[in-house]
C-alpha cells in the first residue's frame, strides 16, 4: 500500500514483447495490483508477461482477441482495478518509457485528497529538449494547447499517459463511451472536465530508448483534433444546459 491506499497500476500493451518483462519488474512494491492488458499483440507479449506473474502474485494479464485500442485497454484495466478494490489506479506504459521513481509523486496528490486526476507533465522537465524527439515536443506543445482551450483544465502535457485517478471519480466516469484510440486522454480530459474534477499536473521526466511509437500523423492532425471538438461541444451543451436551468455551470451540480 501507499500512504495506506491500495493503489492498481494498469500497464496497457501492444507488441511490447521486447520491453514488457522489464516494465513489469520495475513497478514499485508498494503497489497492491498490477493488471496488464495485452491489445491483441501478434508477438509474445503475453507469454513473457505471464513469466513474471508466476513469480509476483500482485500481477494478472488481460488480453483482448483483437486489437482494440489503446483507450479500449485502458476501460478494461480501469473497471479490473474498481473490481479489485483499488482506491487510486495509476498507468503505466508496456514500453518502460515512465520512470517508476516518479510514481510516488503522481500518487501523493491523489491519495491526500488535493486532486481527482494527476497526470504527468513530461515538457515542464528541464530535460525535455535533450530527450525528448523534437517532433514530439513540438507536437505535444501543441496539442497541449488545444487540449486547455477545449477543456479548460492546466494540463500542459495532454498526451502523457503516465496518471494516476481516484476511485471516487473513476466509479463515476463513462467508461463505455471512452475513445478507444490515441485521442482517449483528451476525451477522459473532457469528461473529466465535465464532472467538475480536481486535474493537476505532475512534472515527471520523460523516457526514450529503442521503443518505437504507434502515434502516426494523421492522429495528430485529424484524430485528436476530431476528439477536442467532441470535447469542446459536449462542455458547451453541458454549460448551456445549466445556463437555461438557472444552475451554476458546474456539471457536478447540473447532474446531480
Amino acid at each position: 500500500m501507499f500512504r495506506n491506499a491500495q493503489i492498481a497500476v494498469i500497464v496497457p500493451a501492444y507488441n511490447e514483447g521486447r520491453h514488457i518483462a522489464a516494465t513489469l519488474r520495475s513497478v514499485p512494491a508498494y503497489v497492491d495490483h498490477v493488471i496488464v492488458v495485452d491489445d491483441g499483440s501478434g508477438d509474445d507479449t503475453v507469454r513473457r508477461a505471464r513469466n513474471v506473474a508466476e513469480a509476483d502474485p500482485r500481477l494478472c494479464v488481460l488480453r483482448h482477441a483483437q486489437n482494440a485500442g489503446v483507450g479500449a485497454a485502458l476501460r478494461t484495466g480501469y473497471l479490473h482495478a474498481l473490481g479489485l478494490g483499488a482506491e487510486v489506479v495509476a498507468v503505466m506504459a508496456g514500453d518502460g518509457q515512465m520512470h517508476p521513481e516518479d510514481l510516488p509523486a503522481l500518487l501523493t496528490p491523489v491519495v491526500d485528497g488535493e486532486a481527482d486526476y494527476a497526470k504527468g507533465n513530461r515538457l515542464a522537465h528541464p530535460e525535455v529538449v535533450r530527450r525528448m524527439p523534437w517532433t514530439r515536443l513540438l507536437g505535444n506543445q501543441a496539442l497541449s494547447l488545444l487540449t486547455r482551450l477545449a477543456t479548460g483544465l492546466p494540463v500542459h502535457d495532454s498526451q502523457c499517459g503516465y496518471t494516476a485517478l481516484h476511485r471516487r471519480i473513476a466509479e463515476r466516469l463513462p467508461w463505455q463511451a471512452l475513445w478507444n484510440g490515441y485521442g482517449y486522454p483528451n476525451d477522459l480530459l473532457g469528461k473529466l472536465q465535465l464532472l467538475d474534477a480536481r486535474v493537476c499536473d505532475v512534472v515527471v521526466r520523460p523516457v526514450y530508448a529503442d521503443e518505437q511509437s504507434g502515434i502516426r500523423l494523421r492522429h495528430a492532425l485529424f484524430v485528436v483534433p476530431y476528439v477536442l471538438l467532441r470535447v469542446l461541444y459536449a462542455r458547451t451543451f453541458a454549460f448551456a444546459f445549466a445556463r437555461a436551468r438557472g444552475l451554476p455551470g458546474e456539471l457536478r451540480r447540473w447532474s446531480s
